[in-house]
């Protein structure tokens, strides 16, 4: 017996075994071609996965660029056409504006008790250019703002002056001094008030 109590055929398979086994150099070198290309399509899979996150990622931000263009472009689409559509509605806001000292004169002039059949008769044609004129304005969308007797609102309503009257409740327009007129829904001039207390 042989040391450690193996016999001779039992050290012979156990060699012929280590043998068939042992690793020769081709095996060696076909073995680390073959981890080698494997690590290769590793490396390149990896790397095509990273391109196509990376474009992905591009591709998303140029999508949320482009949303972003539509969206202002969209803006200014109804900025613009809002815009046009004030223009249009208050076109004769200047025009409105320098005729309604007008209107206060004719109402001045109108208020003159006449005597003489002269003076009827201009009284009488003041009137109707005044009507005229009161129409052609209201078609432009000129209205007069109420105030006598209702709750002071400072959004049509400048308080001039106050004063106490038990027979209105407190805050309502005692006296409209100067009419004032909207254009559309618009305050071209507030009516000047007295105000109660």
């Amino acid at each position: 017996m042989t040391e450690k109590g193996q016999t001779s055929e039992e050290l012979e398979t156990e060699t012929s075994v280590q043998q068939d086994e042992a690793v020769t150099p081709d095996t060696v070198e076909s073995e680390s071609v073959e981890v080698e290309e494997q690590q290769e399509t590793l490396t390149a899979e990896e790397l095509k996965d990273a391109e196509i996150e990376e474009l992905k990622t591009k591709l998303q931000d140029e999508e949320n660029r482009r949303l972003r263009v539509l969206a202002d472009l969209d803006n200014a689409r109804r900025r613009a056409t809002l815009d046009k559509e004030a223009l249009q509605k208050y076109r004769s806001q200047e025009v409105l504006t320098n005729l309604v000292p007008v209107l206060d004169n004719f109402e001045r002039g109108l208020s003159v008790k006449a005597e003489s059949d002269d003076a009827k008769s201009l009284l009488t044609g003041m009137e109707m250019v005044f009507r005229s004129l009161e129409e052609a304005l209201k078609s432009s969308g000129l209205t007069e703002i109420e105030a006598a007797g209702i709750e002071f609102d400072p959004n049509y309503h400048q308080a001039v002056m106050t004063d106490s009257d038990e027979n209105f409740p407190s805050g309502s327009v005692l006296e409209v001094l100067q009419k004032g007129y909207t254009l559309k829904d618009r305050v071209l001039r507030p009516a000047m008030v007295k105000v109660n207390e």
